[in-house]
């Protein structure tokens, strides 16, 4: 029987998946894991963990089905990620996460002031944030100089993955896309000028598709892994690009809303749209561009509010559905881990605003699932006055299994989701295009992943919901100097710590 093994190293765990070649899922496999917070608005991770886990997770697999012919491996990762390695493949620290790690705030002010805003966004799309990878490679060299003198590899979970099974030292374009200012997304290509400038001692990794392969697997991954030497493994991308190949939200006039830890739109179109309040980036495929966004929080958030409060989530979400529209007059901001798109402020707190004693853990969490939709009505209005143009709006990720979670935000936004059949994930994606670039006849996602299920927004509440709309945009421009404030506090008191949970018990999918 062929199949494919796709595995998707996320931020709160690895998931792998193992599917027929009509897209029948034959077995999945879970890792759940941490990711390290040393200090106040550092995320970092031991790259080690991804390797074992996706070792233990493939072993796991094939004996599942001990007569499966893997004929393809797809991998995929949270991104953009800051992994150097030295001369033998040795990290030479932790690998440095996406946008919700925001140490490196000087860098970005550093190198925006040497190059100059216009130049940046005509080279690489996008302006610096806390998502750019350039500038954490800025940190590491001017930070940590032992670590940057043995530095020589770049690498990303997924394509670390690729290295490990197959020796090939590849990046993929959209991921790339994402090392701002170091990537020229017009030419796609590296910018040569700045990657002198700012990576010198790195040696350029060879750039290539998510769907394209990366190699083979060598004789020592097979004795590691039990797949058979000699099979394909696809290069890869950044997680929530192959979930939206997941869900088949990557043709022109798509739109991925991914329910994870955090939450991630990616829209998909053929022009390069530049607006300092988004990221604009590489596809994932030739010929596409994106306009992608990200909340810092949202299952993140809610699982936090369920820890605190010491419920259960059929519980809680049972007593946010009577709660009703607008909470009882509570209005959340959701920004607990800083913020990434729109506002782009890793300095911005959350805040909870109109509470009283009459309010229950009900009010909180409606609260709080109407504070991720409309963190989510931000975002997608700032991509359409970017010039966006959005005809399709699919939903994936583990958030997806909740219905009110879906229901409230098709209310807050006004938007019709569609919710195929399968929504686990990245790791699906990744097994997919594996597929593709095997198969003779290579499959189509609709065939392995119809929609099943269509979200239609309340228009009863329309009213309501763009009232608090207006209330949550007002709110931040209303909080921000004193929130400022508390956060050069927090700053100031923090303590080195050595390992914080994100909470695996989320129900959500990882993102990026």
């Amino acid at each position: 029987m062929r199949c494919t093994l796709g595995v998707d190293v996320g931020t709160s765990s690895t998931k792998g998946v193992l599917t027929a070649s009509d897209g029948t899922i034959l077995a999945t496999a879970t890792r759940a894991h941490d990711v390290s917070r040393p200090r106040i608005g550092w995320v970092e991770m031991d790259a080690a963990i991804w390797w074992d886990e996706f070792a233990s997770i493939a072993r796991e697999l094939i004996a599942a089905h001990p007569d499966a012919e893997i004929s393809a491996v797809g991998v995929s990762g949270m991104g953009p990620c800051i992994l150097l390695a030295d001369e033998n493949d040795e990290p030479v620290r932790p690998a440095i996460l996406y946008g919700v790690d925001t140490r490196a705030t000087a860098q970005i002010e550093r190198i925006t002031s040497d190059l100059g805003i216009d130049e940046i966004t005509r080279v690489g799309g996008s302006v610096l944030t806390s998502q750019a990878g350039g500038p954490k490679i800025a940190w590491i060299a001017e930070e940590e100089p032992d670590a940057w003198a043995r530095a020589r590899r770049l690498f990303m979970p997924a394509s670390w993955l690729a290295r490990n099974l197959t020796g090939a030292y590849v990046l993929d374009h959209q991921s790339a896309s994402q090392v701002s200012p170091l990537y020229d997304i017009e030419n796609e290509r590296w910018h040569a000028p700045f990657w002198g400038r700012y990576a010198t001692a790195i040696v350029q990794p060879r750039l290539a598709w998510a769907g394209d392969i990366a190699g083979t697997v060598t004789a020592q991954a097979s004795e590691i892994t039990g797949i058979p030497a000699g099979t394909p493994v696809i290069t890869g991308t950044i997680d929530a690009w192959t979930e939206a190949v997941s869900v088949g939200a990557h043709e022109v006039g798509d739109l991925m809303l991914m329910y994870g830890t955090t939450m991630f739109l990616v829209a998909t179109g053929e022009e390069t749209l530049r607006t300092p309040s988004m990221w604009t980036t590489a596809g994932a495929f030739p010929g596409t561009r994106n306009l992608a966004g990200g909340l810092s929080t949202s299952g993140a958030l809610t699982a936090w509010l369920a820890d605190l409060t010491d419920a259960d989530y059929p519980q809680l979400l049972a007593e946010a559905e009577a709660s009703g529209a607008g909470a009882r007059g509570l209005l959340v901001l959701p920004y607990f881990a800083g913020e990434r798109t729109p506002i782009q402020d890793p300095d911005a707190r959350g805040v909870i605003a109109g509470l009283t004693l009459e309010h229950t853990r009900g009010d909180l969490y409606r609260a709080a699932l109407e504070a991720t939709a409309l963190g989510v009505r931000h975002n997608v209005e700032t991509m359409r006055a970017a010039g966006a143009d959005i005809r399709r709006i699919v939903a994936v990720g583990g958030g997806t299994q909740g219905r009110l979670w879906l229901q409230v935000v098709s209310d807050v936004t006004g938007l019709v989701q569609e919710v195929p059949a399968t929504t686990i994930g990245a790791s699906y994606g990744a097994a997919f295009l594996a597929a593709v670039a095997t198969a003779e006849e290579p499959p189509l996602i609709t065939d392995w992943n119809p929609v099943t299920d269509t979200i239609t927004p309340n228009d009863d509440l329309r009213t309501t919901y763009d009232t608090l709309f207006d209330r949550y945009v007002r709110l931040y421009s209303a909080t921000a100097d004193v929130v400022h404030e508390l956060a050069a506090d927090q700053r100031g008191a923090a303590r080195p710590t050595t390992t914080a949970s994100t909470p695996a018990s989320t129900p959500a999918s990882e993102e990026s």
